[in-house]
């Protein structure tokens, strides 16, 4: 997809850039296809590829209506390269977005993108997700938690239901398998007391298959979650 591609299809969406964002999304690439060669931040660094995989992809809440500009609170978990959060700032720039991520690599990387970007309301911590939640500070902080490509759902919800508040939104990026994946994180789910609310399927402008997985928490997770680091991937609720 090439950047004119791109906006030409946000136009169409009634999300008009000005030079400014356009110039964002363009120093976004640059940036990342540099720091790629220091740090593996991913696999994907052909601009037409970036645009498409990365940029249009990480819009997809956007796109689909899920999230609007304005002033709230938005969790990335294990973001990566900053996907999908900081494209969606970059489109809106009244989300007040936080990212946590396990490696302090990648976080040097967000921060200084942020202030390349001159991105204003984005905040970075270094550290495991099971950790963050259990602080007064971030848990039950957020309205919306998004993750892309992070873990199965029987795994993702443990890691991320405990930032919501009640009645927040984790939205689960997803390229496949969504609703295998929903039958197997049932129990946890539960447990967790948060429910399934959607599980929209699209395609990307070049056909590929993709879901957003929308879970809304019903009530307060009980203390005891996320338990210690590493155990919610080695034993799934």
């Amino acid at each position: 997809m090439k950047p004119e591609t791109f906006y030409t299809l946000l136009d169409q969406q009634n999300i008009i850039l000005t030079d400014q964002q356009k110039l964002q999304f363009e120093r976004y690439f640059e940036l990342l296809v540099e720091w790629n060669q220091k740090i593996n931040l991913t696999a994907i660094t052909d601009k037409e590829e970036v645009y498409l995989k990365h940029f249009y992809d990480s819009i997809a809440p956007i796109l689909q209506g899920l999230i609007s500009n304005q002033a709230i609170k938005l969790l990335d978990i294990g973001a990566g390269a900053g996907f999908p959060s900081l494209p969606m700032k970059i489109l809106f720039p009244q989300l007040e977005v936080t990212i946590i991520d396990s490696l302090n690599k990648r976080i040097n990387f967000l921060q200084l993108l942020s202030e390349e970007l001159g991105l204003e309301g984005v905040y970075f911590y270094h550290g495991r997700a099971e950790d963050f939640a259990q602080d007064k500070n971030f848990r039950a902080q957020f309205d919306i938690v998004t993750a892309r490509a992070v873990a199965r759902m029987q795994v993702l919800s443990e890691l991320t239901i405990p930032y919501l508040k009640v009645g927040g939104k984790l939205l689960a990026l997803k390229a496949s398998n969504a609703p295998e994946e929903l039958t197997e994180a049932k129990n946890a789910l539960n447990l967790l007391f948060s429910k399934v609310e959607d599980n929209l399927r699209y395609t990307l402008p070049n056909g590929d298959p993709r879901y957003i997985t929308i879970v809304e928490k019903k009530k307060e997770t009980p203390n005891k979650y996320p338990r210690k680091a590493g155990l919610p991937n080695k034993r799934p609720l």
